[in-house]
């Protein structure tokens, strides 16, 4: 079973990035220019993510392949333009391809490592709380995963705000200015970087505050995505859409997060063996 998984991911993967290269070629640029190609994008950069980490567990590269499904259907989501644009001038520079490409991949990382973390809460529901073995094993086995991808995930995230900032020195004439974008994506390093140290204090040193940690950060992500995209103005502005109204199915999501954050609670605790 594992392996027919493996060739359909595999295949489904080339067959998106056979989509991409084609887009490429026709638009004569890097296929990440808009809302709708970073988010195929960022689909594809989940799938390298469980890919690279899927050998550690076979939860991985279902959980990836989930999120990757999920990421595209957004993509084709009636408020994203699927169009092929013609880029602004600010955007005419090979930046384009190194900056933006890190960030993105960071995000499917950091992505693989919150879906992850949704997968562990919901085990420790299933745990109850006298506790399993083989589902204690499972918590620590996908909480380090999880780790790993968030790791992964705040190095290309730093790096790439980090080549940001040269682009917009070359663009704009300084490298910081507190724009919307750059200040969440500020925003987001910190926390990722708070919740990968959280371990370090003996209090918070266990899977389950890990894990909400890594489920409720990557909400960060998001408003750096579409919160900032759609809904605030700035230097970035080139790559936002007409302001959206917030879809119902958020206020479910979130609701639902809540929900699973609380019944997960009460069995949280777990032997350090």
């Amino acid at each position: 079973i594992m392996r027919i998984a493996w060739s359909v991911t595999i295949i489904a993967f080339a067959l998106q990035v056979i989509a991409m290269g084609m887009r490429w070629y026709i638009a004569g640029h890097a296929p990440w220019s808009n809302a709708y190609e970073s988010i195929v994008f960022i689909a594809g950069a989940t799938i390298v993510a469980g890919l690279v980490l899927a050998r550690k567990s076979p939860f991985t590269l279902g959980a990836t392949a989930l999120l990757g499904g999920i990421t595209l259907g957004v993509a084709h989501m009636n408020f994203v333009n699927p169009e092929i644009t013609n880029l602004v001038p600010v955007l005419k520079s090979y930046w384009l391809m190194i900056h933006v490409a890190t960030i993105i991949s960071g995000d499917g990382f950091l992505g693989l490592g919150s879906i992850l973390s949704l997968l562990v809460l919901v085990l420790f529901i299933i745990r109850g709380e006298n506790g399993h073995s083989n589902i204690d094993k499972s918590i620590k086995e996908l909480s380090s995963i999880a780790e790993m991808s968030l790791i992964i995930g705040l190095f290309l995230l730093t790096v790439g705000n980090f080549l940001g900032g040269v682009w917009a020195n070359e663009s704009w004439g300084r490298y910081w200015g507190w724009d919307a974008k750059e200040t969440w994506a500020a925003v987001t390093i910190l926390i990722y970087a708070t919740v990968l140290h959280l371990r370090f204090i003996p209090k918070f040193n266990n899977p389950y505050v890990f894990n909400v940690a890594s489920l409720w950060a990557y909400s960060s992500v998001i408003m750096t995505y579409f919160g900032v995209n759609y809904y605030l103005s700035g230097l970035h502005s080139y790559a936002a859409g007409e302001p959206v109204p917030i879809p119902n199915w958020v206020y479910y999501g979130i609701a639902g997060l809540i929900i699973l954050t609380l019944l997960s609670y009460r069995n949280r605790k777990m032997s350090k063996n």
